[in-house]
């Protein structure tokens, strides 16, 4: 104990570790320096704060870590030259000061980080990310083609990813990368564009209310698929409808029969309008789903619309990915595509990282859910487990964050359908939601074998140790290193 102790505290008194330590912490939270104040308050061990991954050596993040480095290095220096013009009998006090400010110098610089942050976000960042903003509004306005925009709780990343494949078949398609959804992303992104592209899909994020309505009075889209709703978010946004307020605040800029919206999520009923075209497993726009058959390494179903009948083959991993398939194709066929090189890009599709991506290790068959962070994604995980074959099922998972006042009530709920999945053995990272999930396994009469890790990292890192040959494990959400 007395060994971990002195491993947390020892950092800050090498002054480039602590710097790394501070830049890296700045970093994680995304400069929100409310919660890197709360995160650096609430740190009891701080020799485990950077775990996960490391500081990104950004320009910001250099200009931090050396700054720290050098103010901390300095301020060293005086205390050990005040404390020897003690010790020569030059200054009387030199001791007491020189120690003094050896030993606040963490906490000090650690706090006082923030002003010249604040600053500097308030009169250079924010200006110059307002006119950026603002220049990739008139190109959004002036853009000739068609507007896509991308709107949900969960599912974005992988829907647009699936939409772009699909329809640069026969389009000029451009759209925003990997998971870059707010404001700044989208200028970077409207400021790239070559000016020949037909089509633009734009993946909007939603972080804190009024988002979804800035993002969209910014590009102006044409048409919009809303994903999902599910509590996300909380921590900004407070209730589940505040978030789908600002979901939907989409609709005031496009009309309400171009929205698709994801029927099966099972929040999202009450916020649908008469006009708005829906979709789900069982079809979409006319067409109708038929002879499924979930495979672990993908799915297989027909797809059709009066004497027209579509025979698709994905790569994509259970039953919740038939609506968002879906969707696309009646989109993709609406939009002149022909059936062709819909199912071609269909076939060769690969699930996004992280988001149910499988892949084999030491003969088990391991699905890769660890991006997903929303109760209707570990429903739909636990359905699809349930669903496979193995000769022995194991799930993982640490939780969700951002739960807000829907945390226990969430975390119950997984446990519940972990239980119905009926895995032979549950493991769980302990954190400050473990209780819960347990609470909801036993409430759930669930009989299967249940363990807690202490170290997720390590516990992963060495997955192969712990699975055999055919074996079924489903790894679902993973938690960044500013949660606990």
């Amino acid at each position: 104990m007395l060994k971990n102790i002195l491993n947390s505290y020892l950092i800050f008194y090498s002054p480039r570790r602590f710097a790394k330590l501070i830049a890296y912490m700045l970093q994680a939270s995304e400069y929100d320096l409310k919660a890197y104040l709360k995160w650096f308050w609430s740190t009891q061990d701080f020799s485990k704060v950077q775990v996960r991954k490391d500081l990104n050596l950004t320009r910001i993040a250099r200009i931090n870590k050396t700054f720290l480095a050098l103010i901390c290095e300095i301020q060293i220096l005086v205390g050990l030259g005040l404390m020897i013009l003690y010790f020569t009998g030059h200054l009387m006090a030199g001791w007491g000061y020189g120690l003094g400010l050896i030993i606040i110098y963490p906490v000090l610089w650690s706090q006082l980080i923030v002003v010249p942050i604040f600053f500097a976000r308030l009169l250079i960042i924010y200006p110059k990310q307002k006119r950026a903003i603002n220049r990739s509004a008139q190109i959004f306005k002036n853009f000739n083609g068609l507007k896509i925009a991308i709107v949900g709780s969960y599912g974005k990343t992988s829907m647009k990813e699936l939409l772009d494949a699909v329809l640069r078949t026969k389009f000029k398609v451009a759209s925003t990368a990997g998971n870059q959804n707010v404001a700044t992303s989208h200028a970077v992104f409207a400021n790239k564009l070559q000016g020949n592209e037909e089509i633009l899909i734009i993946e909007f994020g939603e972080g804190q209310p009024g988002d979804v309505a800035k993002f969209s009075k910014t590009v102006l889209p044409d048409r919009a698929i809303i994903t999902g709703l599910s509590p996300a978010h909380l921590d900004k946004y407070k209730t589940l409808n505040k978030a789908a307020e600002d979901i939907f605040s989409v609709d005031h800029y496009v009309k309400h029969n171009k929205i698709l919206v994801n029927a099966e999520s099972s929040y999202i009923k009450p916020y649908c309008k008469k006009a708005y075209q829906l979709y789900d497993r069982s079809g979409t726009l006319g067409w109708k789903v038929g002879a499924v058959q979930v495979l672990n390494n993908g799915l297989k179903f027909e797809l059709s619309k009066k004497q027209q009948t579509l025979k698709i083959k994905s790569n994509l991993l259970g039953r919740h990915q038939i609506g968002p398939i879906s969707a696309v194709i009646a989109l993709a066929l609406e939009l002149g595509l022909e059936p062709e090189p819909i199912l071609g890009a269909l076939k060769t599709f690969k699930p996004y990282q992280h988001r149910m991506e499988p892949y084999q290790l030491n003969g088990a068959y391991i699905i890769d859910d660890t991006y997903n962070g929303n109760i209707e994604g570990i429903k739909a995980g636990c359905d699809l487990l349930r669903e496979l074959k193995a000769n022995r099922k194991i799930y993982i998972t640490p939780g969700l964050v951002d739960q807000g006042p829907e945390n226990e009530a969430v975390h119950l709920r997984i446990g519940s359908y972990i239980a119905d999945a009926q895995p032979d053995i549950v493991i769980l990272m302990q954190n400050s939601v473990t209780n819960f999930i347990q609470k909801g396994l036993e409430k759930a009469h669930f009989k299967g074998k249940v363990e807690i890790i202490d170290d997720p990292l390590f516990f992963y890192n060495n997955l192969k140790e712990i699975v055999a040959k055919g074996d079924l494990v489903l790894m679902q959400n993973d938690w960044p290193d500013n949660y606990r």
